[in-house]
């Protein structure tokens, strides 16, 4: 096992409310399919929960 390497799961999470977005769900309730990743949400996307934008949102 190399403990040096870390696994991306794709997840984020945000870092204001803990909410995690996974692109294996997506986020069907705002018209995000799952399999979206992270990175191909659209610009103007917003936590679900407390509505911060994307840039509050960290690597999981």
């Amino acid at each position: 096992m190399d403990y040096g390497v870390q696994q991306t799961t794709g997840k984020y999470v945000c870092s204001v409310c803990g909410t995690v977005y996974d692109p294996a769900v997506g986020d069907p309730e705002h018209g995000i399919p799952a399999g979206t990743s992270f990175e191909d949400l659209p610009a103007d996307w917003k936590c679900p929960v407390c509505k911060q934008s994307k840039d509050k949102f960290n690597r999981a």
